[in-house]
């Protein structure tokens, strides 16, 4: 079983502000409010969280091929 990274950074497609944050392990993160231009993120279609559409890191239970809360 591999590590799973808990840190990632996510980059805001509006300003390219980038953020490292700690992805929650027990819930999925619909929403992420750009902390430069308060753009309000939410996933792209097809993927489960922020994380997984805007992060350098996919999400936790993404990483451990389980799914997501989606």
């Amino acid at each position: 079983m591999s590590t799973v990274i808990l840190e990632s950074v996510l980059t805001c497609p509006h300003c390219g502000h980038a953020q490292k944050e700690t992805m929650p392990t027990d819930a999925c993160q619909f929403y992420y409010e750009c902390p430069a231009c308060h753009t309000l993120l939410r996933p792209k279609p097809g993927d489960c969280c922020v994380f997984c559409s805007f992060g350098s890191v996919p999400c936790p239970p993404i990483q451990q091929q389980r799914g997501c809360c989606g």
